[in-house]
């Protein structure tokens, strides 16, 4: 069983990507984004610290951030019913017999 040529030239094209610690994929997006993702994936391949400091900007834009302490905190002072006496309407219930 012979492979045919495009499959080796395949094989040793993915293998000297992977020499390189490259890899290539797929990624589903918009066809308007095409050019940025090419871009993006283009200067994310290169060495340097240009490439970590873009790395990690997209990492945290797409993980929403580095979480600080205080952050419900700071909404909740944030919120426009700040100030309010709002006592919610609790119905009593007297609860059940426990037998001890």
């Amino acid at each position: 069983m012979s492979d045919s040529s495009q499959k080796r030239a395949t094989a040793r094209y993915r293998r000297r990507l992977a020499e390189r610690g490259m890899a290539r994929f797929e990624v589903l997006g918009r066809d308007s984004d095409r050019g940025l993702i090419r871009s993006l994936a283009r200067r994310l391949a290169e060495e340097g610290p240009e490439a970590d400091r873009l790395r990690t900007v997209v990492s945290d834009g797409v993980a929403g951030g580095t979480p600080k302490k205080g952050g419900i905190l700071d909404a909740l002072r944030r919120s426009p019913l700040v100030g309010e006496d709002i006592v919610p309407p609790r119905p009593f219930e007297p609860g059940r017999k426990v037998d001890l």
